[in-house]
C-alpha cells in the first residue's frame, strides 16, 4: 500500500514529502496508523551518514505512537482501535539466547532496525516519518491509557535508553544515581531515576541545566567543573548512567564512582574517549555499555511511566518544521524531545 511520508534521499539532503509501499498484512502483522512520531539524535546522525553507510532514499523515525487499523488473520494481542507504539527494531531471529529471554536487543543475528537498514528477506525498513506503519504483532508495544500519544512516543527509544540501565544496576531507595548530561536522553534518565526511589545528581557541565534538572526531580546537581564540589563528592556515586554523546574526559566522573561503581554508557560519541584506566582498576569500578531493551522490558517501563505519571518532555512540530527540527537538536535548542503530528505528512 502507498504511504505519505518525509525522506533524506541522499546524505545530508533536506527531507522532504516522499511516497513509500508498505507490505500487505501478513498472519502475524499489525497494520499502525501513527499518529505521532519522535525525533531522535540518531535520526540526524544516519541520514546524514555519519556513522556508517546509509540506505536512500530514507525514512526515518523510530519512536512511533498510533492506532491499530488493522491486524492479521493470526494476531491475537490487538485489535482495531488498540493504542500502541514501535521502538527501535522491527524483527529479530527469535532463535538465540538473548530473543528467547527476551533480550531481542541483542540478538545475536543482529535486530532489524525500523528504518535505515534490510530485513533478513533484504527488504528495506522505512520509519516512523510517515502516516501508517505494518509490524509484526510480537513487536508491536501497548499503550497505557494513561499516557497521551504524543509524550509516549519518546519512550519508545530514549525512555527505554535510559530505563534498562538503571532496571539493571538496581536504582532505588538507598542508591545514589548519577545521570550525566540533560538532553532527550538525560531528562528521562533524571525521571526514570526520581520515580524508582533513587537519590539523583544531574551531572552537567552547564550551571545552566541546574534549575530544570531539580525541576525533573534531582535531588542535587554537580558541575563537574567545580573542583571542589567533585573532590566533595569522589567514590559517593553508586551508578552514574552517561548520556552524553560528545567525546570529553572521563576521568573526572569516573573519581564519583564508589568501590565496584559503574557508569553505564548510553550516549553514541562519534570519536574515541579519553580516560586513564588506573581509576577504574583502583577500585573495582567499571564501564558498561546498555543499548535500548527488549521488549518486555520495554512494555514494562510504559507501565512504569503510566503509573508513576510522567512521559517525556516534548515540542510538537509539523512535517514542515523537520529540517529546523533538527538544526535545532544539533545546537541543543529543544527542552527535550521534538515530536512530529503525522496528520501533516
Amino acid at each position: 500500500m502507498s504511504t505519505a511520508a518525509y525522506a533524506a534521499m541522499s546524505a545530508g539532503a533536506p527531507l522532504g514529502p516522499h511516497t513509500i509501499e508498505r507490505r500487505d498484512l501478513r498472519p502475524h502483522d499489525v497494520l499502525i496508523d501513527i499518529k505521532y512520531s519522535g525525533v531522535c539524535h540518531s535520526d540526524i546522525h544516519q541520514a546524514r551518514e555519519e556513522w556508517f553507510t546509509s540506505i536512500f532514499p530514507m525514512v526515518p523515525g523510530h519512536e512511533i505512537a498510533g492506532i491499530v487499523r488493522e491486524v492479521g488473520s493470526d494476531v491475537t494481542k490487538f485489535a482495531p482501535g488498540d493504542r500502541v507504539g514501535v521502538g527501535v527494531f522491527v524483527n529479530t531471529c527469535m532463535e538465540c539466547d538473548n530473543c528467547k529471554a527476551g533480550l531481542e536487543n541483542y540478538c545475536v543475528k543482529g535486530f532489524v532496525p525500523t528504518y535505515n537498514g534490510k530485513d533478513y528477506d533484504g527488504t528495506v525498513q522505512y520509519g516512523g516519518y510517515s502516516t501508517d506503519i505494518v509490524v509484526e504483532d510480537h513487536y508491536v508495544l501497548r499503550i497505557p491509557d494513561g499516557l497521551e500519544l504524543d509524550v509516549a512516543a519518546p519512550l519508545l527509544c530514549a525512555g527505554i535508553t535510559t530505563y534498562s540501565p538503571l532496571r539493571e544496576w538496581e536504582a532505588g531507595p538507598g542508591k545514589k544515581v548519577g545521570i550525566m548530561g540533560l538532553g532527550g536522553l538525560g531528562h528521562m534518565g533524571v525521571k526514570h531515576a526520581h520515580a524508582m526511589g533513587a537519590q539523583v545528581t544531574l551531572i552537567s557541565h552547564s550551571p545552566s541545566k541546574e534549575a530544570d534538572a531539580k525541576r525533573l526531580g534531582a535531588d542535587h546537581f554537580l558541575l563537574l567543573t567545580d573542583k571542589q564540589a567533585m573532590k566533595d563528592q569522589a567514590m559517593t556515586f553508586d551508578l552514574i548512567v552517561n548520556t552524553v554523546s560528545a567525546p570529553i574526559n572521563l576521568d573526572p566522573a569516573i573519581n564519583l564512582l564508589k568501590t565496584d561503581g559503574t557508569m553505564a554508557y548510553v550516549g553514541l560519541p562519534d570519536k574515541p574517549l579519553e580516560m586513564n584506566i588506573f581509576g577504574l582498576n583502583s577500585q573495582r569500578r567499571r564501564i558498561a555499555g546498555s543499548n535500548i531493551g527488549g521488549i518486555p522490558e520495554t512494555q514494562e517501563m510504559l507501565d512504569f511511566c503510566a503509573e508513576h505519571g510522567y512521559a517525556s518532555d516534548i515540542e510538537v512540530i509539523n512535517a514542515e518544521q523537520i529540517n529546523e527540527a533538527w538544526d535545532r537538536v544539533v545546537n541543543s535548542d529543544v527542552r527535550y524531545r521534538f515530536v512530529i503530528d503525522a496528520s501533516t505528512f
